[in-house]
C-alpha cells in the first residue's frame, strides 16, 4: 500500500513505534492486530498486509488473514468482486504456506461455498500434489464430501478410484457410492474384490458373509446391470463356501434367473435346491421362495389372459402351471423327509415315516426300503436298524409274496448289527412268519439253526465278535424254540431244549419256573423238582424268591406229610441267607406246613423265629398271626409270653396297640392284677397329651375289676 493511505490515529503510535523497533516480531504485530480489531476493515487489512510484508512465511498470520477476510465477506453475494479479492489473498498465501493442509482446506472450502466446481476441483488436486502423502488423509475427507455433493459420478468415480489407492480400506464408501448413482456393475466389482480379499477388514463392521450377502443380493436384484461377472457362478460359488447359508443362497441364484426372465432356470434352480439342501431351515426358506414363485407365474398368467383374451393354448399352459403348483405341495412332505435323511441316513424312524408317505405305491415303497438297507449303517443307526428288514419281509409277505420275504429275511440274518437283541429279533421274525403260514416245521427249522453253536463260540457281550457268532446265547431266540417245541415239539426234544438253556447259563427265574411246569404237565414230577433245584443253583437272593416259592408250594402240593423231613430241608435251605423282605411268606407256608402234616410245637417255633427274621414292619403282623394261631391251638393263656415279647420287641406305638389288648384279655379272663399291671406299665409310654390309643377312662374300671 502507498505510505500516504496509510492513516495512523494518535492511540497507534506506541504500537506504530514497537514496529518500528521490532518490524520481525510476530507478537508485536498480533497485538497491534488485537489492537485494531474494532476498526474498519480496510484498517484492519492494511496492518495484515505490512505484517505480512515484513513476515511472509508466519502461518498464524497468513491463518489470522485470511480467516478475517473470508469473515467480511461471509454475507455478501456470490457476485460480489470481494470474493475474487479473497481467492487472491489465498492464491498469495499458498505461495508461502502450501505445505500447510490447513490453508488448502480453508480455501478449498471457501471455494465450495461459492459454488465454483471446476475450480474447487483443480485447487483439491492442487493441494494433494503440494502436501505430502502423510497428511492426504486430511484433504480426502473434504475432498470426497465436494464430489458427492454434486451430481458428477464420472468426477466422483476418477476422484473415488486416486483415493482407493491410497485408502483401499475405505471400499465400501466407495461400493456404497456407486450404488447410489447406479453404478452397479463396478460396485459389484468390487465388492466381489474385497470378498475375495481374505485380508479385508470393513470398517462397518461386516463379516466375510455379510459382504458375501450383499454381493449375492446385488447381483441376484440387478442382473441386466452387472455385465462385468459371472453372476451364476459367483453364487454358486457361495454354497460351498457357506454351508450354513445355503437357503438363502439358493433363493438369491433363483432370483437372479426369475429377474433375468428364465423362469425355467428359475424352476431348475429350485428343484435342484430342495433336493440338496440338509437342514430343514434351509429347506423351509427354499421352498416358500418356490411356491412364491409358482404363484405370482400363474398370477401373471391369469392376468395376461384376462387382458388379451382366452385361447386354447392358454387354458392348457394355464392348468399345466396350476398343476404343477399343486403337485409342488403334494410334495412337500416327502421332500421334508428326504431332507431330513440327508441330514442323518441312518435315522430309521425317517425311512419308516418316507414308506408310509408312498402309501399305495409299490414300486416306490420297494425301492425306498431297498435304499434304506443299503443306506443304514447298523453301527451309526438311531433306532432299531432290523425293524427296516423285518417291515420289508411283512410288505411282501402282505402282497403274497413269500418266497421274496424269505429272501429279505435270510439276507436280514447276515447283516453286522451292533446287538445280538437286533439279530434275534430277525430270526424271531421269520420264525413267526412262518407260522403265520401254518409253515411249523419250517418254524421249528429256523429257530434251531440261529441257536446252533457257531464254529467259533463268543461271549454275549464280546463287541469285538460279530453278532452271528453271539447268537446262541440269545435267551430272545430260545425262549421262542422252547414255546415252539412245547406246542408243535416232542418231549424229548422240549426237555433238551431246556436242558440247553441251563447249561448255556441264559436262564431266568421265569425259563425255570416254565420248565418245571412243562414236566410237571408231563407227570415228571421229580424231574421238575430237580429243574428248580437247578434254577436255584444259578441264581442268589433276591432273583431266587419266586423258584423258591414255587418249588415250595409244589413240593407241598405233591406229596403234603408223605416227606416232611424232606420238606422241612427245604425250606432250612430257602431260609438260610434269605433276607427279611421275603423271609414272611416262606415262614407262613413252613408254619401251615407244620400245623397241617407235623408238630404244634414246631409250628410256634417258626412263629418265634419269624417274628425275629422279618423286617421291622412285618413284626406286627407276624405277631398277630402267632397270637391267633397260639390261641386256637394251645389256648388264650398260652398267649401271655407272646404278648410280652411283642411288647418288649416292637416299637412304641405298636407296642401301646400290644398292651391295650392284652390288657383287654386278662379282664376278659378275670384276672384284674394283671391287667392293672399292664395299663400301668403301658402308661409309662404314653402321653395323655398326645397319645389317643389309651384310653384313660378305663383304668379306673380296671381298678375295680369292672372293665
Amino acid at each position: 500500500m502507498p505510505d500516504k493511505q496509510i492513516l495512523i490515529e494518535e492511540d497507534d503510535l506506541q504500537y506504530e513505534e514497537e514496529i518500528l523497533r521490532n518490524p520481525y516480531s510476530v507478537k508485536c504485530w498480533m497485538r497491534y492486530i488485537e489492537f485494531k480489531q474494532s476498526a474498519s476493515a480496510h484498517a484492519l487489512n492494511l496492518i495484515y498486509e505490512r505484517a505480512l510484508k515484513e513476515l511472509p512465511g508466519s502461518y498464524k498470520l497468513w491463518y489470522a488473514y485470511l480467516k478475517q477476510r473470508r469473515k467480511q465477506v461471509k454475507r455478501r453475494c456470490l457476485t460480489d468482486p470481494a470474493f475474487e479479492e479473497v481467492n487472491n489473498c489465498h492464491e498469495r498465501a499458498l505461495v508461502f504456506m502450501h505445505k500447510m493442509p490447513r490453508i488448502w482446506l480453508d480455501y478449498c472450502q471457501f471455494l465450495m461455498d461459492q459454488c465454483k466446481i471446476s475450480r474447487s476441483r483443480r485447487t483439491f488436486d492442487r493441494a494433494l500434489r503440494a502436501l505430502p502423502i502423510t497428511q492426504h488423509h486430511r484433504i480426502w475427507p473434504l475432498y470426497l464430501k465436494f464430489v458427492r455433493a454434486h451430481p458428477l459420478p464420472e468426477t466422483a468415480v476418477r476422484v473415488y478410484r486416486r483415493y482407493l489407492k491410497l485408502s483401499p480400506e475405505n471400499a465400501e464408501e466407495y461400493i456404497e457410492y456407486l450404488r447410489s448413482v447406479d453404478r452397479l456393475d463396478e460396485a459389484a466389482s468390487r465388492l466381489a474384490a474385497i470378498v475375495n480379499q481374505e485380508d479385508f477388514v470393513s470398517k462397518e463392521g461386516k463379516s466375510n458373509y455379510q459382504l458375501w450377502q450383499e454381493l449375492c443380493t446385488l447381483l441376484s436384484q440387478n442382473p441386466g446391470s452387472v455385465r462385468s461377472l459371472d453372476s451364476g457362478a459367483i453364487i454358486r460359488g457361495g454354497l460351498t463356501r457357506f454351508t450354513d447359508q445355503r437357503g438363502k443362497l439358493w433363493c438369491a441364484l433363483a432370483e437372479y434367473h426369475t429377474r433375468s426372465g428364465h423362469f425355467e432356470k428359475a424352476r431348475d434352480v429350485y428343484e435342484e435346491a430342495i433336493q440338496t439342501v440338509t437342514t430343514v431351515r434351509d429347506f423351509t426358506q427354499v421352498f416358500d421362495s418356490y411356491a412364491q414363485f409358482e404363484e405370482s407365474v400363474i398370477a401373471a398368467k391369469m392376468e395376461t389372459v384376462s387382458e388379451m383374451g382366452k385361447e386354447e393354448e392358454d387354458d392348457i399352459d394355464l392348468e399345466l402351471r396350476l398343476a404343477r403348483f399343486e403337485q409342488l405341495m403334494e410334495r412337500r412332505p416327502l421332500l421334508l423327509n428326504g431332507v431330513l435323511l440327508r441330514q442323518n441316513p441312518h435315522n430309521i424312524h425317517e425311512w419308516h415315516k418316507r414308506v408310509q408317505l408312498y402309501k399305495d405305491k409299490p414300486r416306490e415303497i420297494i425301492n425306498t426300503y431297498t435304499e434304506a438297507v443299503q443306506t443304514v449303517d447298523p453301527a451309526k443307526a438311531t433306532g432299531k436298524p432290523h425293524t427296516l428288514w423285518v417291515a420289508f419281509a411283512k410288505f411282501y409277505e402282505d402282497n403274497g409274496q413269500i418266497d421274496d420275504a424269505r429272501d429279505i429275511l435270510q439276507r436280514a440274518t447276515q447283516v453286522r448289527y451292533t446287538h445280538v437283541d437286533d439279530l434275534a429279533s430277525v430270526w424271531c421274525q421269520f420264525g413267526e412268519m412262518e407260522l403265520r403260514h401254518e409253515n411249523y416245521e419250517e418254524a421249528l427249522t429256523i429257530l434251531r439253526k440261529a441257536t446252533a453253536v457257531p464254529a467259533r463260540k463268543a461271549e454275549y457281550f464280546d463287541a469285538s465278535e460279530p453278532v452271528q457268532n453271539r447268537l446262541y446265547k440269545s435267551l430272545k431266540v430260545w425262549s421262542m424254540l422252547a414255546d415252539l417245541e412245547e406246542s408243535l415239539g416232542t418231549f424229548k426234544s422240549t426237555k433238551a431244549v431246556y436242558d440247553r438253556i441251563i447249561d448255556l447259563r441264559i436262564a431266568t427265574p421265569q425259563i425255570i419256573i416254565n420248565y418245571a411246569m412243562f414236566l410237571e404237565e408231563h407227570n415228571y414230577y421229580e424231574e421238575s423238582f430237580k429243574a428248580y433245584e437247578r434254577g436255584i443253583a444259578l441264581f442268589r437272593w433276591p432273583n431266587v424268591y419266586d423258584i423258591w416259592s414255587t418249588y415250595l408250594s409244589k413240593f407241598i402240593a405233591r406229596y403234603g406229610g408223605k416227606k416232611l423231613e424232606r420238606a422241612r430241608d427245604l425250606f432250612e435251605q430257602a431260609l438260610d441267607g434269605c433276607p427279611r423282605k421275603f423271609a414272611k411268606n416262606i415262614f407262613l407256608l413252613y408254619a401251615k406246613l407244620e400245623e397241617e402234616h407235623g408238630l404244634a410245637r414246631h409250628a410256634m417255633a417258626l412263629y418265634e423265629r419269624a417274628t425275629q427274621a422279618v423286617e421291622p414292619g412285618e413284626q406286627y403282623e407276624m405277631f398277630n398271626i402267632y397270637i391267633k394261631r397260639a390261641a386256637e391251638i394251645y389256648g388264650v393263656t398260652h398267649t401271655r409270653s407272646i404278648y410280652e415279647r411283642a411288647i418288649e420287641l416292637l416299637a412304641d406305638e405298636q407296642s401301646r396297640e400290644m398292651c391295650l389288648r392284652f390288657a383287654d384279655m386278662e379282664c376278659k379272663l378275670g384276672e384284674i392284677d394283671r391287667a392293672r399291671a399292664v395299663y400301668s406299665y403301658c402308661s409309662q409310654m404314653c402321653d395323655p397329651r398326645v397319645s389317643i390309643l389309651l384310653d384313660w377312662t378305663r383304668w379306673p374300671l380296671s381298678v375295680y375289676g369292672l372293665c
